[in-house]
């Protein structure tokens, strides 16, 4: 009976942690957001995503393609390519994302050109692709307008020959943690009701 409601407390720790839970963002919030961004680039972008922002998780599906030769980059080591800049960035990105749960749903290296590109010009030649979970927009935003993170975003654009990136909803993903633990949790108590 104790491991049952220890495996039960974990598992709903764990659900409303990482299941978002603060609704869509507030006006207040957006004009909070806007106001850490320092340039008008994607500044549009960023703000109709946050109007349009529906309370639910998402995924960010990128593709990259890394440079092999960026250049100098400051506060990068002499020589270093587009994945050591990479690394530079993930260094920040991955505990951040970590702490909000969020995190890379999967990711895996380009063992080809492009099989389909229609109406888009210079993307038949990716190095990789990634699928990351953000728990919600206010995470992402959280992340983004950290000044730790505006420190370090120059060695991801340093180290990007071209990327794509944008967000997806998804009404039900059967990957999903909190089904996986679910079905773990729930074997773990009928193994103990056993004994």
């Amino acid at each position: 009976m104790k491991s049952t409601i220890i495996i039960l407390f974990t598992y709903a720790a764990f659900w409303f942690w990482y299941t978002p839970s603060g609704g869509p963002l507030t006006n207040e919030e957006i004009t909070f957001y806007l106001d850490q961004i320092d340039s008008d680039e994607g500044r549009a972008q960023i703000e109709t995503f946050a109007r349009e922002d529906t309370g639910r998780s998402f995924y960010m599906l990128n593709a990259l393609d890394l440079d092999e030769s960026p250049g100098p980059v400051e506060g990068a080591p002499s020589g270093a390519d587009g994945q050591q800049l990479m690394d530079l960035y993930m260094e920040h990105m991955l505990p951040a994302l970590l702490a909000r749960a969020s995190h890379p749903a999967f990711f895996g290296t380009a063992v080809g050109k492009s099989i389909e590109v229609v109406g888009v010009e210079n993307a038949e030649t990716w190095d990789t692709g990634a699928l990351v979970r953000y728990r919600s927009r206010r995470d992402l935003l959280d992340i983004v307008t950290n000044p730790d993170f505006r420190g370090r975003h120059h060695f991801k654009v340093a180290a990007l020959e071209k990327t794509i990136a944008y967000p997806i909803e998804t009404p039900f993903n059967p990957g999903d943690p909190r089904l996986l633990l679910g079905l773990v949790a729930a074997f773990l108590i009928s193994l103990s009701m056993r004994r």
